[in-house]
């Protein structure tokens, strides 16, 4: 992003550390940076992606971003499971998960 520093132009760079986690001020900010869209309105498009992706997925509905990957939902089945270390057993029930299958161009490039 080009901010106006009195006379001079700075152009904020983007701070990438190997092994750090990315959160999602962090991902606004490189987004920001990339776009050069302020904040405010990419907190706003980020916002809304993961509003419309949730909602979809809670329709059943599956979201297919080529290259990138299709989020998706799952129906487990009831299933009856041991507690670890114990004998005791607990009725799992049955649930909705949400699943992520990678796109061929992310597979490709996380794997250089």
């Amino acid at each position: 992003m080009i901010k106006l520093n009195k006379k001079f132009i700075v152009k904020e760079e983007i701070k990438i550390i190997k092994g750090k986690n990315m959160n999602k001020k962090e991902l606004i900010n490189a987004i920001s940076v990339k776009t050069e869209m302020k904040k405010v309105e990419v907190e706003k498009v980020v916002e809304g992606l993961l509003e419309t992706i949730t909602e979809e997925l809670k329709n059943g509905n599956d979201i297919s971003l080529i290259g990138f990957g299709t989020f998706s939902t799952s129906a487990r089945a009831p299933r009856v499971a041991q507690v670890p270390g114990t004998d005791r057993k607990v009725e799992v029930p049955a649930t909705t998960v949400a699943k992520f299958k990678v796109g061929s161009k992310l597979k490709a490039a996380v794997a250089k």
